[in-house]
């Protein structure tokens, strides 16, 4: 009896130990739980979030504040156990996050490029709302192209056939959107002074697009600068928020109405608000950061609805113009356009 007792006994410690070795194996899942939240109007670290120079800001009573998602990278059993049975947490294939072809510092490395260009299309897009549109202007004149004689360096492009030029990819639209030896009709700015000329486009092979033949690039000419600064965030999600937080430092009116605004969503040149990862996760942090109202990319309303968190309203953006739009609704007491789930 005593032996078979001391085998019954090793053998339990045998079992527990192996238990904990599976209870520590790292699992290659990741687990996302809600992350910090920024008010881009306040401070972060003791610096402003938004720093604007050579300008007067505004100063609001209410807050615009990004979301981000935490992520968990090294999950053992007992943590993913948890997430799975979490609803503030998800537990997703560690390929998702960190592709197996890169290692984590370059998926880090893209997320701070991301966030960067996020900053920069933020910036075009509230500078355009404050009266500062882009201007598309010549870099060079291709040698022996249909241009040559006709634009020049520095030459600013308005309009193609009459339709307005907002942007370099809608200048390059707007050529291609008619086959080659097309004769356009281009409108310039040269040293002030307005003019138009006509170009036949020409394609430089048989298979590419047709051209006028220069290289173009933009501006965005204002008497201020704006600076983003925040450490430790990534990827392009904050761009909506970036762009309200500008425009809300610029304007003398107070976008917030003195209430608490979340919200997420990329945004491009055009002012487009794009869908983003995590919203689940986001919503929490939202709420937890007191949040009276959550800016949805409309691309997010369907899982957004699925994942809606109690007192917390949600309005369904597809651009920032929706976003300012759903800002006056709301601090004036009405209920913006809501999710669906269509």
């Amino acid at each position: 009896m005593r032996r078979r007792g001391i085998t019954v006994l090793l053998g339990a410690l045998i079992t527990a130990i192996l238990a904990v070795g599976v209870m520590a194996v790292p699992l290659p899942y990741v687990v996302l739980k809600p992350g910090p939240t920024v008010n881009t109007l306040g401070s972060d670290n003791g610096k402003q979030v938004i720093q604007v120079t050579k300008a007067e800001t505004s100063t609001s009573a209410g807050q615009l504040r990004l979301t981000t998602v935490g992520v968990q990278p090294d999950v053992e059993l007992v943590w993913a156990i948890r997430g799975w049975f979490s609803r503030e947490q998800a537990v997703v294939p560690r390929e998702l996050i960190y592709p197996p072809d890169r290692t984590e510092k370059q998926v880090e490395a893209q997320n701070q490029q991301e966030f960067a260009s996020s900053q920069t299309s933020a910036e075009t897009v509230a500078l355009r709302e404050l009266g500062y549109p882009v201007q598309v202007y010549v870099k060079k004149v291709t040698d022996g192209s249909p241009a040559v004689g006709k634009l020049a360096a520095d030459d600013v492009l308005t309009s193609v056939d009459g339709t307005k030029v907002t942007g370099p990819q809608n200048l390059t639209d707007l050529i291609r959107a008619k086959p080659e030896g097309s004769t356009l009709t281009i409108g310039y700015v040269r040293d002030g002074k307005p003019g138009t000329v006509a170009i036949a486009t020409r394609s430089a092979a048989a298979d590419e697009p047709p051209r006028i033949g220069v290289e173009i690039a933009q501006k965005q000419p204002h008497p201020f600068t704006v600076k983003i600064d925040l450490d430790e965030i990534g990827g392009p999600s904050a761009g909506l928020m970036f762009t309200l937080g500008i425009i809300d430092k610029l304007k003398p009116a107070d976008l917030t109405g003195g209430k608490i605004i979340a919200g997420t969503g990329t945004i491009d040149d055009a002012g487009k608000v794009g869908p983003i990862g995590g919203i689940p996760q986001k919503l929490v942090g939202a709420k937890e950061a007191g949040a009276q109202l959550f800016l949805v990319p409309a691309g997010n309303c369907a899982e957004a609805l699925r994942n809606a968190v109690s007192g917390l309203p949600m309005a369904k953006v597809t651009t920032v113009d929706d976003a300012l739009t759903a800002l006056r609704t709301f601090t004036s007491g009405g209920t913006p356009k809501p999710c669906s789930a269509a």
